[in-house]
């Protein structure tokens, strides 16, 4: 009897064991699923949202099939700006994920594709004898989505400015020297026109002191606190701290640190108030998705996370925003967002509106070149696969948590 009782009690222990060892099994593959799934929704949604630029890029038709939709009172000569425009917005996007290496994988071998065409379409953007050369040399715009491009270059360097061919990149240099003889916008503009001189400083070309100068110390003077600049002098509400303002600033304080032009203190203090700026953004995420829509170019979509996307991919979230909570938290967005085709014309371009056909709410600078802005939003691609803001069990974002009762972080002022 006493026998029976133990192998009983050795069987009921084993039992017990093995059922616990089987549901952690069970749960890791459940967290690991949903990382997974969730890049996997990134790399198919960007992969859709870029492929009808970088594609017809390469295959010297962008500006045969592109459409041309424009904004209400549109104000630009649209076919001397909106290529440039899509192709300078999609790389900076894209860059992050083409910079991650080859691999065999199902994603790696599409990334892998889409890198090889961009590298071709490159090539064809600066042969003024290729139909699709794209214009740097008249008229203003060329001077914001040429910094993307710089942007993109400075992101993915040995993915996408290395691999060119000499003669190639002679022609970027030239390109982008030739936007000195215009001016832009006393605002955000000065950051743009300051990076492609950064991005011209860090290559070992010559480069423009006076443009880097001038953006760096009008962006400190244009602080307004708690991780908001004004764009200009004058305050606005909206996205361009995210779109621009705060990336761009940090990227070419980087430069000018690793050149010695800089003192470290300046671009940690500018990087401390992205961080704080991307506290902002992952508490805007409601419950569902949604965000709010207001201010200047909400056609530029999910760009307007790019600050929390960035500061994810640089691995500097605050302690108490986990890496997987922002995952989900963009998840959530870009599903409402990208789950249809609300967003897309029959033949895969974006369509201008905030979320569907809404061309009301676009800008008078707003064309289809200029959507591509969203792109940005996706940054943490470049973070590779088995990093911990894939591979984390999913967590409920910060406003997920407040409207559900949970516990959460009080939100708070900064004084830097």
């Amino acid at each position: 009897m006493k026998r029976s009782f133990y192998c009983f009690l050795t069987g009921f222990l084993f039992f017990n064991i093995f059922y616990a060892n089987a549901q952690k099994v069970k749960e890791q593959q459940r967290v690991a699923a949903s990382g997974i799934q969730d890049r996997a929704f990134w790399v198919t949604t960007l992969y859709k949202i870029a492929y009808p630029v970088v594609h017809n890029l390469a295959e010297g038709t962008l500006k045969t099939n592109m459409p041309l939709e424009q904004g209400h009172q549109y104000n630009l000569p649209v076919t001397k700006v909106t290529y440039l425009e899509a192709v300078g917005r999609t790389m900076a996007g894209i860059a992050p994920w083409l910079a991650l290496p080859d691999d065999e994988t199902a994603e790696g071998k599409l990334r892998k594709k889409m890198k090889e065409e961009l590298l071709k379409g490159l090539t064809n953007a600066v042969n003024p004898s290729h139909p699709d050369y794209l214009n740097f040399r008249s008229e203003s715009q060329p001077i914001v989505d040429a910094a993307y491009l710089a942007q993109a270059f400075l992101r993915a360097p040995k993915a996408l400015w290395e691999p060119l061919d000499s003669l190639t990149k002679h022609r970027f240099v030239e390109e982008f020297k030739s936007l000195r003889n215009r001016k832009g916008a006393y605002n955000n503009w000065l950051l743009f026109a300051g990076l492609t001189e950064g991005f011209l400083l860090k290559i070992g070309e010559q480069y423009d002191p006076v443009r880097i100068d001038f953006a760096v110390k009008k962006m400190k003077e244009w602080y307004e606190g708690d991780g908001w600049y004004s764009d200009g002098e004058k305050f606005s509400m909206d996205y361009y701290n995210s779109y621009v303002i705060h990336p761009m600033l940090v990227d070419l304080l980087q430069i000018l640190v690793e050149k010695k032009i800089a003192a470290q203190q300046d671009y940690d203090a500018a990087l401390k108030r992205m961080v704080r700026y991307s506290e902002y953004l992952e508490r805007v995420i409601a419950p569902d998705g949604s965000y709010p829509a207001y201010g200047r170019s909400i056609t530029y979509r999910t760009a307007a996370f790019q600050v929390l996307g960035q500061v994810a991919l640089m691995e500097k979230l605050p302690a108490h925003v986990l890496p997987a909570q922002v995952r989900c938290g963009l998840t959530s967005v870009m599903h409402r967002l990208y789950d249809g085709n609300q967003n897309f014309d029959q033949n895969g371009w974006l369509v201008l509106g905030f979320n569907g056909h809404q061309p009301m709410v676009a800008d008078q600078y707003t064309s289809t070149g200029s959507l591509y802005m969203a792109t940005l939003g996706f940054l943490p691609l470049g973070l590779p696969a088995d990093h911990p803001f894939w591979t984390n069990a999913a967590a409920p974002w910060t406003s997920k948590k407040a409207w559900s009762g949970e516990e959460l972080k009080k939100d708070y002022k900064v004084e830097y």
